[in-house]
């Protein structure tokens, strides 16, 4: 699945299913309640934080719920993305670009990289 498709898949599930859209500054709550619960699981499977006695995302260290909280994130950016006008597949090219311009030798030059 491309961006754009991703893009219109949401949209069609919005307008099917989700009446509208939440507003902007909603999603934005919410992406960030998302990005939250993806912090989670990622300290509790990577990091040091370990697992409540009852949470059930621990019967697989979280590898499911890592997966699940990942596409939470995506599918709420792609909701702003669509409230917005912004074209993904478009800014995602741009970034791309500016940070091979802008990093082309400074990760490759960093030291910290090389150990």
């Amino acid at each position: 699945m491309t961006f754009k498709e991703a893009q219109e898949a949401v949209d069609g599930w919005i307008k099917e299913y989700g009446v509208r859209y939440f507003s902007e500054l909603t999603n934005m709550a919410v992406l960030t309640e998302e990005v939250g619960e993806l912090a989670r699981v990622i300290s509790r499977r990577f990091g040091d934080q370990s697992w409540k006695p009852n949470d059930p995302r621990a019967k697989d260290n979280g590898k499911e719920a890592l997966g699940e909280e990942m596409a939470d994130v995506l599918w709420v950016l792609i909701c702003l993305a669509n409230q917005t006008g912004t074209d993904l597949t478009e800014e995602l090219q741009k970034s791309i670009q500016k940070k091979t311009f802008r990093d082309r030798t400074r990760h490759l030059d960093n030291p910290k990289l090389k150990a």
